[in-house]
Parts: C-alpha cells; sequence; structure tokens
C-alpha cells in the first residue's frame, strides 16, 4: 500500500513539471532544458524561506516567480539575442546550478522535523482526525497538482493561451493577428517553468530536503510524462491532454515503482528512465508510421 501511496504522491507531484513541460514540448515545440535547473530552484528557494521562518503556504507563489523568471530569462536570451532555443535553456540551466547553490548555501540541505511544512503544521495537527492523517499528504498534493492544472487549463482557454497554442502552431497567424510572437513564447516559458519550480517547491516539502542533484534528468522525467499522456489521450479522445499528461506521470512512477519491486537497484534509476522513455518514443514513432500509412490512398 505505501508503494502505491509514494507513487501516487510522485507522480502528481512530477505532474506538476509535466504540465510544464507539455507546455514547452507540445505547445510551443520548444526543447527547454531550462527545466532541469528550475526544479531545484523552487527547491533551494522553498529549503531556504522555511529555515527563514517564511510561511510554507507562502513560499509556493515565491518558488512558483522564481521559476517563471528564469523562463522569462531563457526566453529572453533566445528571442533577444537570437541563441538557439536549445542552447538558451542549457546557458541558463547550467547559471541556475551556482544561483541553486548560492540560495542553499550548500548542495543538501535537509529540513529538520520541527520545521512546519504545508504537510506537517499545527493547524493541520488539530483540525484532521487520526484516521486521515496518513492520506494527508496525498490530499494535499492532490489539491495542489489539480490546482495547477485547473488554472492552467483556464489561462489556456484565455486570449492569452489561445496566442500561445498559436506560436506552436503557426506563429505567422500571431504575426498576422499584430502580436509579438516572441513575447508570447517568452510568457510560456514563464509559465513552464513556474509550474516547475512549483513542482520542486512541493518535492521539498514533501521530503524534507533539498540536493542540488535533484534537478538532474527532469526534463527526462517530464518528457516521459508527456508522451505517455499524449499516448493516454489518443486513445481516450474526450480526456483533456493536461489530464492526460498527469496520468502519464503516474504511469511512469509506477512503472518505476515496479522496476524497483523487481529488483533492480536504485542506481539503476536514470538508466530506466533513458531506457522507458526510448522504448515509448520507438513506439510511438511506428503507431506514427502505421497511422500514415493507413491514411494513405490506394
Amino acid at each position: 500500500m505505501q508503494v502505491i501511496l509514494g507513487a501516487i504522491e510522485t507522480g502528481l507531484i512530477y505532474g506538476i513539471i509535466a504540465l510544464g513541460v507539455f507546455i514547452t514540448y507540445k505547445i510551443l515545440d520548444f526543447p527547454d532544458l531550462t527545466v532541469d535547473g528550475s526544479f531545484p530552484l523552487g527547491g533551494a528557494i522553498t529549503a531556504s524561506l522555511l529555515i527563514a521562518g517564511f510561511h510554507p503556504l507562502l513560499v509556493l507563489p515565491i518558488a512558483f516567480a522564481a521559476g517563471a523568471l528564469a523562463g522569462t530569462i531563457t526566453g529572453l536570451i533566445h528571442v533577444k539575442l537570437k541563441v538557439q532555443n536549445l542552447i538558451a535553456g542549457i546557458i541558463v540551466a547550467t547559471g541556475l546550478y551556482t544561483v541553486n547553490l548560492r540560495i542553499a548555501g550548500r548542495s543538501n540541505l535537509p529540513l529538520s522535523m520541527n520545521l512546519e511544512t504545508i504537510f506537517r503544521n499545527e493547524f493541520l495537527r488539530n483540525l484532521v482526525p487520526e484516521t486521515i492523517a496518513p492520506y494527508l499528504p496525498l490530499i494535499i498534493i492532490i489539491f495542489i497538482s489539480l490546482s495547477a492544472k485547473f488554472i492552467l487549463d483556464w489561462y489556456l482557454g484565455t486570449k492569452s493561451g489561445y496566442l500561445l497554442r498559436a506560436v506552436g502552431d503557426n506563429d505567422l497567424l500571431v504575426t498576422v493577428l499584430a502580436k509579438d510572437k516572441g513575447i508570447v513564447k517568452i510568457i510560456g516559458l514563464a509559465v513552464s517553468n513556474g509550474l516547475v519550480a512549483l513542482a520542486g517547491a512541493v518535492f521539498v516539502q514533501r521530503f524534507r530536503a533539498f540536493d542540488i542533484s535533484m534537478g538532474v534528468g527532469t526534463v527526462i522525467i517530464g518528457l516521459a510524462s508527456v508522451i505517455i499522456g499524449l499516448a493516454i489521450a489518443r486513445k481516450i479522445s474526450w480526456l483533456k491532454l493536461t489530464t492526460a499528461v498527469m496520468a502519464g506521470s503516474i504511469l511512469y512512477r509506477f512503472a518505476i515503482a515496479l522496476a524497483f519491486r523487481a529488483g533492480l537497484p536504485a542506481i539503476d534509476l536514470r538508466l530506466i528512465t533513458a531506457l522507458l522513455l526510448l522504448t515509448i518514443l520507438v513506439i510511438s514513432t511506428e503507431r506514427a508510421k502505421k497511422v500514415k500509412a493507413n491514411a494513405r490512398p490506394d
């Protein structure tokens, strides 16, 4: 039971990352590696502010804002300085490594058990019955992740959200509408990395520790979740893409949990992730080829 709860909890936290990667990968068609730095950025800010005495809830929007700033910098480097999108993300992610170390003060920053978080505080202890207490972290994570999903759904339905989708599908249309497609890209990158940093903030509060290496491979995990989610959406056409992406993240975490249950050591996590993503990509490519072949007229 603990394995299942753990997989769902972690899957939902990484589901917030998947929402951010979904914006860049699927909507903007922008290979953004900034997320490898913005995830630990949210974690470093959270750990430092909690130790400084900030309220755990207040830390979440601060982490989001910091991630949005990181995404904005990537966008400005790409749009204003004309640096290739992939290189722009690498530059910012590399710089964020030092920034995160500066914020946290060291490479590993554990939180004491007495420190209040959104999962452990006096208000919750007095409010929640003992029978529900073991499931409280999952309930809180579900609330935060679904709130992020619904707010993103709302945003994508606004004028700014439509422009964001138009940039990925047909950026010429945005120009015809007399809008600056570069500004729209920057906004998309800001929202994406804001979500990723928010996930970092929740992750650190849940597991009570920041580590400088926690962002390594974040973009790969996000991509795997998005690709699994898109495969689910093809099978269930009425499912919202944002919902499918979060479901993909949970399925991905279950696959990792099953691999560990089968006896694979924890040091093989990155290898498992890489092989899983490769398998998903190969299967997706083969299915796409079959669909194209069937769609050809005789």
